[in-house]
Order: C-alpha cells, then sequence, then structure tokens
C-alpha cells in the first residue's frame, strides 16, 4: 500500500487482520548543542609478572682415573691396574651406581734410593657426581601502557 505524508508529520499504520489504522501528528524538532567544545581521555595500565625458574646443572663422570707420576719411587710388584669395585651414590633421592677403583687394592709406592730427593704424585677421580649448579632466580617484568584520546568539535 502507498501513502503520500505530508512533510513534517509522522503516520503511524496499524495492520491487523483487514483493519488498517492510519494517524498523523506533527513533528517538533529541539536543537542539539553540546556543551563542550573539546576534551581529552587518559587510560592508564599497569601489567607486572613474575617468572620464579630453578636451573639445576649436574656433571657426572662415567668412569674413573688412577694416575701416578714421580721420581725415585717404584712400586711393589703389583699390578698397576687395580682391582676394581661396584659403588653408590645417593643425592636428593637420587641414587647411582657405577663400578670404580677399589682404592684397598691398589699399588704400594715406596722411594727407590732412601735418602734422596724424590717427588711422588698419586691421583683418582671416580666416577659420579662431579660438579652441580644450582641457579636460583626471579623475573619480575612490569609493562605500563599510557593512551591519551583528544576530540573536539
Amino acid at each position: 500500500m502507498y501513502v503520500n505524508i505530508p512533510f513534517g508529520k509522522i503516520v503511524t499504520c496499524i495492520a491487523t487482520g483487514a483493519l488498517v489504522v492510519n494517524s498523523t501528528a506533527p513533528v517538533l524538532a529541539v536543537p542539539v548543542v553540546p556543551n563542550f567544545t573539546q576534551g581529552s581521555m587518559t587510560s592508564h595500565t599497569e601489567t607486572t609478572s613474575k617468572v620464579t625458574e630453578t636451573i639445576n646443572s649436574m656433571d657426572y663422570a662415567t668412569g674413573w682415573v688412577y694416575s701416578v707420576s714421580g721420581t725415585n719411587v717404584k712400586h711393589d710388584g703389583a699390578s698397576m691396574t687395580p682391582g676394581v669395585s661396584e659403588q653408590s651414590q645417593t643425592i636428593d633421592g637420587v641414587t647411582s651406581k657405577w663400578t670404580g677403583l677399589n682404592i684397598n687394592n691398589k699399588p704400594n709406592w715406596t722411594q727407590n734410593n732412601v735418602g734422596s730427593a724424590f717427588q711422588f704424585t698419586e691421583t683418582y677421580s671416580g666416577p659420579g657426581l662431579q660438579n652441580q649448579t644450582i641457579i636460583q632466580r626471579v623475573t619480575e617484568v612490569t609493562s605500563v601502557t599510557d593512551t591519551t584520546s583528544i576530540f573536539q568539535q
């Protein structure tokens, strides 16, 4: 259906079944005058995060080293290769087992010419934990964001 509407009038049409009702009322406009000419809005956001980390580094030797050096020394004629035995070590609830030097079965060393100068060094480095480094650090990062919006009419 086409309706001719005069300017400045509101037409309300309600259709129910076959009944159509038309009404007209005058339209009045009120001017809108803003009460500002310019403005701004500022937003401030801070975010802080804290990270705690522990680095646990363990260095293990998987074998053993036995060395002897010197001058004016001799061994008792026993084998230069000492016997081995099974050993174990428990650190922080972790048990490690390995085969290492049996220190009760190593050669005996004596001075070759008694009373003369001599030098003797015997070194044993067994398997197992050689070095443990624990690093604990806390990193705190703060992020600051300031936003300003400026508007005007």
